[in-house]
């Protein structure tokens, strides 16, 4: 089977090297797109990460394409609906960071309750000052926590372990898990007003669109916190933004934008506003918000530990070793 790896950096390869003994195998940096290479255009498999474009436009190009592996866990950046009129196979890789994102949202967290960026710039600059260094205790703060699945509970189980409240919101509430680690399930309305610190763990959808958005921060507790690391177009960027300036929020913790693919690249930030493929308004909230002293933004790597890569990777290879043996596993569509 002809397999392309998409987005690979030299040390990613050597788990997808295991694989060429028995499969036609090329591996590249760069990202899928519609100006894809023409010898790439055979595979039967591709291994993309988050960064592809794989959108029909993109995917027709490839005749014999049979399996797409993509190396995450959340598959709303594919054409799904093409996939399943092309029969085309989408494996992702369900659990391999899900105590490592919880740990990187109190890293965020923390970050802010201790000022800690800010106290870094100090010293740097030779100030040991502790004026406007002032932050705030965990123990006793209310945590909402909207989607309980695997990266939702091991936020809670830090969080009971800080001596924090809990309450949380899910479409799916388990009373048995809320029983075992100590939180309660509440409305979405409650959670906002009495939250402390607000953390999102739902997967991209249209159904989690601006899932926060001016009329939940209007609800919100005033100079509460919020913190993102499930998937950027859940918060509505312009209305936190609004949330921020009128200090109804008072700090934001994000490790993912609705426009981050272009914003990463100062070339695709131009290239977008001449062809006008992106909306600049967010675009330019974004770049307010990098800039914001009480909102700390991370380039999505809440997942980028050596132990979780490693585990995308290794299970992202069995993917495809697995569909090639016709006994596909981990398929959402």
């Amino acid at each position: 089977m002809k397999v392309i790896g998409f987005e690979l950096e030299d040390w990613e390869r050597e788990m997808f090297n295991r694989m060429r003994d028995e499969h036609d195998l090329l591996l590249t940096s760069e990202p899928l797109n519609t100006q894809v290479r023409q010898d790439f255009l055979d595979a039967e498999a591709i291994s993309t990460f988050i960064y592809s474009d794989v959108s029909a436009e993109s995917l027709k190009r490839f005749k014999n394409l049979k399996l797409i592996a993509t190396r995450s866990t959340g598959f709303d950046h594919i054409d799904t609906e093409y996939c399943k009129k092309n029969d085309i196979t989408i494996c992702n890789v369900p659990a391999y960071a899900d105590e490592t994102v919880a740990e990187h949202v109190f890293a965020l967290l923390l970050a802010m309750s201790h000022n800690i960026v800010k106290a870094v710039e100090k010293t740097r600059t030779g100030s040991f000052s502790q004026r406007g260094l002032q932050g705030f205790d965990l123990r006793g703060k209310t945590m909402g926590v909207i989607g309980t699945g695997n990266i939702g509970r091991n936020v809670i189980k830090i969080a009971r372990g800080f001596g924090m409240n809990v309450l949380a919101f899910d479409l799916r509430p388990d009373e048995e898990t809320a029983s075992a680690l100590g939180f309660r399930y509440v409305d979405m309305d409650s959670l906002l007003s009495a939250a402390d610190i607000l953390t999102l763990h739902v997967p991209g959808s249209p159904k989690t669109r601006h899932i926060i958005s001016k009329a939940e921060f209007s609800k919100m507790k005033d100079g509460s916190i919020l913190i993102n690391t499930a998937r950027g177009d859940v918060v509505d960027i312009q209305a936190l933004l609004e949330a921020l300036t009128s200090k109804k929020i008072a700090a934001a913790g994000l490790d993912v934008l609705p426009e981050e693919p272009t914003i990463r690249e100062e070339a695709e930030l131009l290239r977008s506003i001449f062809t006008k493929q992106h909306n600049l308004q967010t675009l330019f909230a974004e770049h307010m918000l990098t800039h914001q002293p009480n909102v700390l933004v991370t380039p999505h790597t809440a997942f980028n530990t050596h132990e979780a890569v490693q585990r995308l990777l290794d299970i992202s290879v069995q993917n495809i070793i697995s569909f090639a043996k016709g006994e596909p596993q981990n398929v959402v569509s």
